[in-house]
């Protein structure tokens, strides 16, 4: 395991501080500072593009199989159960690698990547429904309702913050 880089990933400190961690973040903490297992030391583990939701990269062939696939094409609607028979391996297989490899359920991680691209879309001015159906989400009240839980405002008031 590799020790932290100061000079690569600089921190706004001078001194010990307590930071905010979600529990997806605290999860993801504790699984790499436990695990014996190397991880590339990637910065995105914490921070995307501004405001973004954090998306941890999964590093096993299976799961970084259905990751690619998943940012060519995030409105893909296949389940973990799907993925894993088209990859001819458990569901439970790909559920545990995704929670392994990124602390986060396939379900949440899935949801973040679409959040995220979601971003994109709504500041180039498209409208909430048209982004709701090209990021995946079955409903443009779901996509709603994911976006308050995750950003704590909806994504028109995004939009028009962007704006």
């Amino acid at each position: 395991m590799e020790t932290f880089d100061g000079v690569r990933h600089r921190l706004p400190y001078e001194e010990v501080t307590a930071i905010d961690l979600d529990a997806a973040q605290r999860e993801l903490l504790l699984a790499r500072t436990r695990g014996g297992e190397h991880h590339d030391d990637d910065p995105r583990t914490f921070a995307g593009a501004p405001g973004s939701l954090p998306l941890p990269q999964p590093s096993g062939r299976i799961a970084v199989a259905v990751a690619r696939e998943l940012v060519r094409n995030p409105n893909d609607p296949r389940t973990a159960a799907e993925w894993a028979h088209s990859l001819h391996t458990s569901s439970t297989s790909l559920r545990r690698a995704f929670r392994e490899e990124t602390g986060l359920a396939f379900s949440e991680w899935r949801t973040r990547l679409r959040l995220n691209r979601s971003l994109e879309l709504l500041e180039r001015g498209h409208m909430v429904g048209s982004v709701a159906a090209r990021v995946g989400f079955a409903s443009a009240n779901g996509y709603i309702e994911a976006f308050k839980r995750h950003f704590g405002r909806t994504p028109g008031a995004h939009a028009r913050r962007s704006a």
